[in-house]
């Protein structure tokens, strides 16, 4: 059957970006900054002789600019295609009085994503509710269309999803993938004809690899999270290590 077979997904997070930059009002339309160019630039170097059939971005411009930066260096690269059913989860609002106590929230927001209702930040999306839509989006980028090799350029908690669903542990499983800025997943894909009916489906899905950065492939200059990275923070472990702490509210917002 046409589409049956293995497929391999590139699935990256998109550059760095500065959600503090003067005249930035709605963080979904912040651009790369200088330095999240320079990270697309040396995964295109990693990435340029990957013949990608298919190249799809979350339809917000940092994954679009990411992904145009990785695709400059091919000779006959696909069309991108905008599929919004991977934009990052839609958070919901905090009161903080400093980027520390932000990201310090921040930084357990994955944590419990499997219990019944939890939300990302309060009020937000549901993990339940994004990993369906994520879902949906891979359903229609893996059954409805024909490839073997794809870029997908996405987001932090929307990568996270998908490499729970890939390794079979959904939502408790998120808050253990680290995604860092402009990184690189390997994820191989098994799709057979259906079982019952006609059409398509995923037997398997394979990790082989995750969270490759080609500007730091040993990470020795990424001694933070990303999340610290994009604060411009250093808790000096991998997260704030009071979570009473880090759950206060205070004046500011994001």
């Amino acid at each position: 059957m046409e589409g049956a077979g293995r497929r391999r997904i590139y699935l990256m997070r998109h550059g760095h970006v500065d959600y503090f930059a003067p005249g930035v009002t709605d963080p979904r339309t912040v651009p790369l900054t200088d330095e999240g160019r320079e990270q697309a630039e040396a995964a295109s170097g990693a990435l340029r002789h990957i013949p990608f059939d298919i190249a799809v971005y979350s339809g917000l411009k940092r994954t679009r600019q990411t992904a145009d930066v990785i695709l400059a260096g091919h000779d006959a690269p696909p069309a991108l295609i905008a599929a919004e059913g991977l934009e990052e989860l839609k958070s919901g609002w905090l009161k903080a009085t400093s980027r520390e106590e932000l990201a310090a929230r921040l930084a357990y927001c994955f944590d419990g994503a499997e219990a019944p209702g939890a939300c990302f930040l309060p009020d937000g999306e549901t993990f339940a509710g994004a990993e369906a839509r994520i879902r949906r989006a891979l359903d229609d980028l893996l059954l409805r269309r024909v490839w073997k090799t794809a870029l997908v350029v996405a987001h932090e908690g929307v990568n996270r999803i998908i490499l729970g669903l890939a390794c079979g542990g959904g939502l408790q499983t998120i808050a253990a993938f680290e995604q860092d800025l402009c990184c690189v997943n390997l994820i191989d894909v098994d799709v057979t004809p259906a079982e019952h009916g006609e059409g398509l489906q995923v037997e398997r899905m394979v990790v082989k690899a995750v969270n490759i950065t080609p500007y730091d492939f040993v990470k020795k200059g990424l001694s933070r999270s990303s999340l610290e990275h994009l604060f411009e923070i250093d808790f000096g472990v991998s997260r704030p290590p009071n979570r009473a702490a880090a759950a206060d509210a205070g004046d500011g917002g994001a």
